[in-house]
């Protein structure tokens, strides 16, 4: 039947070809010679393979393999340089090659949801045109640095994997508008959150987050979701205050990252002689309260924001977002406005 049909195709010449729920263990012989092809739909198969003989299809730029039995990207696929949308979901894929990311260079759509799939290989940022990526439903616990590279994303779905954290380098994914990572096991988020300035929709439910990175409240965000989390409670408890002493190395590194912030030719020189202080240096804080940089927190606060009031979220509730002071002395001068963080014994 599937001969057939791949008759009338030859006579016809459309440019998809639909292959879904045939209950094919291989790909039909005849299919190769239909090298005009751009797309071609396999779905809902038994396939565990593809013939080599596929890499003569070098119009195909959409391929459908959803619900089969591949246990890895099929090697073929690295042959396929046009390709643009790829669809793998519902596979028992656990590993993604190298050679097969690095020959994709056009994919536009990557669909690798619910497989088995442990590792992202640092070849992924060879997807240089990737817009949408969805992994979700497998055992991912790391997301390779790599991943930062591919600066065309714009949707990424990361749902129902084994997360405990991301790299900070995803924040160069400037374009990213919509951002899954609920039902993981993420404790916290790096700080540097506006580098996803054009974040629209950000999924976080269903982790161990507490607390979220500082001026989160500036994310122009139209949906948020964040129930399932432990996140801090504004509840006021009783606590003593220490003596402030800052050590010697604290009030030499914020006169340096003063007198750098007023572009002081002398300090710019000078570190430039000591590239380990520069580089330690270059991880300061400025306070939430007087604006003086810092290079240790000496007060961590959270501030509860409202997401209707101060987001314009249409969700109720207020969330704790992360606020860096540089002294008890801002802290008393904040008029109750920040919660110093702490844990309170059970």
């Amino acid at each position: 039947m599937d001969h057939d049909l791949v008759f009338q195709v030859k006579k016809t010449k459309p440019k998809a070809f639909n292959l879904n729920s045939r209950n094919m263990r291989e790909l039909p012989k005849g299919v190769l010679a239909l090298t005009w092809l751009s797309g071609i739909s396999l779905n809902n198969n038994r396939l565990l393979s593809l013939p080599e003989g596929l890499h003569c299809m070098q119009q195909l730029t959409e391929l459908n393999l959803g619900n089969n039995a591949f246990e890895e990207m099929p090697p073929v696929l690295k042959h396929l340089h046009s390709l643009k949308k790829l669809h793998l979901f519902r596979n028992r894929i656990s590993t993604l090659h190298p050679e097969v990311l690095e020959g994709l260079s056009n994919l536009v759509v990557l669909n690798l949801n619910h497989n088995k799939i442990r590792i992202i290989p640092t070849a992924i940022k060879s997807l240089s045109n990737l817009e949408r990526f969805s992994i979700a439903d497998n055992q991912i616990e790391e997301i390779p640095a790599e991943l930062g590279l591919v600066r065309k994303l714009t949707e990424m779905d990361f749902t129902r994997n084994s997360l405990s954290g991301i790299p900070h380098e995803l924040y160069e994914l400037t374009r990213l508008r919509k951002l899954s990572l609920a039902r993981n096991a993420l404790g916290e988020l790096p700080e540097g959150i506006l580098g996803w300035k054009n974040l629209r929709i950000f999924d976080v439910a269903g982790n161990r987050l507490s607390v979220f990175p500082a001026d989160f409240q500036f994310l122009e965000l139209e949906e948020f979701y964040f129930e399932g989390n432990n996140l801090i409670r504004s509840e006021l408890f009783k606590s003593t205050q220490d003596e402030e002493v800052l050590p010697l190395k604290e009030h030499a590194a914020r006169f340096i990252l003063k007198e750098r912030l007023n572009k002081s030719s002398l300090v710019s020189n000078a570190l430039q002689f000591h590239p380990g202080i520069q580089a330690m240096l270059s991880r300061f804080g400025r306070c939430a309260v007087c604006f003086e940089p810092f290079l240790t927190t000496w007060v961590e606060c959270v501030r509860f924001i409202s997401l209707r009031k101060d987001m314009g979220i249409k969700n109720s509730g207020d969330v704790p977002v992360r606020v860096f002071l540089c002294s008890y002395s801002c802290f008393n001068k904040s008029s109750c406005s920040y919660y110093v963080v702490c844990k309170v014994k059970p």
